[in-house]
Order: structure tokens, then sequence, then C-alpha cells
């Protein structure tokens, strides 16, 4: 379990804090926000900072952007902050705060503009872009505070650099994650039941190999199953608990002959394992969950539906599982929603996120 400095003992009235977090949410084609979840998680530490006269400067980033996309700034968001804030002012015009462009939300609130339209932020914190635009960003501030879980899996400027030059702390959100997180880990309720789905095999395929020797059941639909079948199996096969250790059991389900989604059969075989189960771990949609999301055959609302019927403490992640969810309005049913996909990836596995580790043992 991680040591996280405590938001809670920071001296921060009077202080200048640089508050990482994480802004990176879907836009629609008119630029509009699509899911506000990810800037609603982030409200309680921007609260608290505020409250205990803090004057705070936001950083972070939205999307891949390749240059300046202007199409990716962060604007949207600031009128997003504007409106939370009762804050009249519906034409914000970007200006330079500290050398960066930005805007100015209120006398005491500042967004800076997308991180990573500066090629630093993504660059490794002991390359000379990557320690110039750390020191740049901490220039701003007297603290730092990270609430970005979602991207702390990443060793970029924002996340790891300005934490070894400003006095830290983490923030509310990412805390929690932290946490719950590590007492799945740690001590789940029993039997464990994690579902991994989607297509990014590349990241996901270390999360089965670890949930093999942690849950109970392993069941994998969707691309992932389909494509890495025979690999899964001869995985799974290859575990050797140690004395006294645990083997999961592995359910990979068939797609169906259009490959949208996991069989009927297959989908009432994941359901009665989830009946058994005290804890649910969830990431990745087992078939398509574009069209018609009313429809309850399909296998990801199916499984939805039977996790909350059961009662059970479950935890949901990744941006399509949760993107989903709510759109069929079931986001809320869930006991914990992961603001991370990748990172709660990484962390579920056993790695080290350069995020947290940076919070940790940075003096």
């Amino acid at each position: 379990m991680y040591k996280l400095p405590d938001l809670k003992t920071a001296q921060v009235k009077g202080k200048k804090v640089f508050l990482r977090t994480d802004i990176d949410v879907p836009l629609s084609e008119n630029g509009q926000i699509a899911d506000d979840t990810r800037l609603g998680e982030g409200l309680e530490t921007l609260n608290f900072l505020l409250k205990n006269g803090a004057t705070v400067f936001i950083g972070g980033h939205l999307g891949r952007p390749d240059g300046l996309k202007r199409d990716l700034s962060v604007k949207p968001v600031t009128k997003w902050y504007a409106k939370k804030f009762r804050i009249q002012n519906s034409e914000f015009r970007v200006q330079s705060i500290g050398g960066f462009e930005g805007f100015q939300i209120s006398d005491k609130l500042f967004l800076l503009e997308n991180l990573r339209f500066d090629p630093g932020e993504e660059s490794s914190p002991t390359t000379r872009s990557g320690q110039v635009f750390a020191q740049k960003l901490a220039s701003l501030a007297d603290i730092y505070v990270n609430d970005a879980f979602a991207s702390s899996h990443r060793a970029h400027a924002s996340i790891v650099g300005v934490a070894k030059l400003l006095p830290h702390f983490a923030g509310f959100m990412l805390k929690k994650e932290v946490e719950t997180l590590s007492a799945l880990l740690n001590n789940p309720k029993r039997p464990l039941a994690v579902i991994i789905g989607g297509a990014k095999i590349e990241t996901k395929l270390p999360l089965v190999e670890k949930m093999h020797q942690i849950a109970d059941y392993v069941l994998v639909g969707g691309l992932i199953a389909e494509e890495t079948k025979v690999l899964l199996k001869v995985q799974h096969e290859k575990v050797n608990p140690p004395a006294g250790g645990r083997k999961s059991a592995l359910l990979v389900a068939d797609l169906n002959s259009e490959e949208t989604d996991i069989t009927p059969k297959d989908a009432e075989n994941f359901l009665q394992i989830i009946n058994l189960a005290k804890t649910i771990v969830w990431n990745g949609p087992v078939g398509k969950t574009e069209g018609n999301e009313e429809n309850l055959e399909i296998g990801t609302a199916k499984l939805a539906r039977g996790i909350i019927d059961a009662g059970v403490y479950s935890v949901v992640g990744g941006g399509d599982t949760i993107a989903y969810l709510k759109k069929i309005g079931l986001l809320d049913k869930f006991s914990f929603v992961s603001s991370g996909g990748g990172a709660m990836l990484e962390f579920l596995s056993g790695e080290k996120l350069p995020g947290i580790e940076a919070l940790t043992s940075c003096t």
C-alpha cells in the first residue's frame, strides 16, 4: 500500500498551486464536451484548494495533438469550469499566464492551454526538453498536486518532473483510486471475478496474466478473446502458483457469427460466474457498444445489468466501458468507477506508475 502525501496537511492558504488533473474528456463533432465524468470527479480537490485560499493553475492534456491542433484547445473545458463556478464570462480569450498560453477563469483560478501542445510535456523527464518544461511549470507555483490518476502511468513532465521540483501532494481522486485498487490486489472479498474485454491486446494481456494468480475467475471476451484465444489458454496453463497460492478459472468467450458480440451462451456462462462472485472488476466491453443501446440482448448490457442485479462490490474502468454504461444510465450503479483505463490496467498488473512513484519517492 502506497503512503501518499496527504493534501489535507498542506498549508495552501495564500499559496500558488499547480494542479495536474484529468481534463482529457471526449469532444463531440462540434467541439462540445460529450462526457464530463472526469471533470466532475476532479472537483473535490479543486474545491478544497480554492476554499482554503489557494490560487490554482490547472494543467492537463486533451487528446493527442499533432502540433498545435486548435481543435484540441482546452477552451471548452474552461467554459465548463466557468459554468460550474457560476462565472459570467462567455468569451474567454487566450492570454499569457506565466509564459504559458491559457485562460483566466477567476481571480484565483487559471487553466493552462493543452500541455501536449508543447513537445516538452511528453519528453522524458531526464531529457533537456522535459526538464526545461517541468521547470517552467514549477515556476508557476509553490505547491504541486497530482490528481490525474488516468495519466499517472506516463512519465511526463507535468506528472513526474514537477513533483521533483516542488512540495507535492496527492489529490483526493488519485488517493481514492490508489486505495481502492490496492485493496483489490491485497484483500478482495472472494470470490473475485475479473472481466476483461475490448481490443487493446497489448495493454490487456499483462492484466490477464497477473489476474491468473489473484482472481478466482478470469472472464475474457471481445476482440482480445478472439485474437488471443490460444495464447490465453497456454498462458493460463503455464501459471504455477506458489504453495498455498491460487490459480484462477479461465473462461474465454466466442464471438457470434457477425463478430460483433460474444455468443448468448457465453453471456449466460459469464452471468453464472457473476452470480457466484462477491467482487467484480471490469475493464473493456465484450462486444460492439454502438448502435441501439436499448437492446438488452447485447452482451455488454447484459453483463452490466447482471452485475448490478447481483448486488456485489463492483469496480469498472476503461473509457469505452464507462462511456457505454453512462449512455445506458447504469454507470452510477457501480460501486467504484476508475478514471483510468491504461493506468488502472497497469496498476492491477503490478506495474509501478511513474506518477505515483514520484509522489512517494521525491523529497
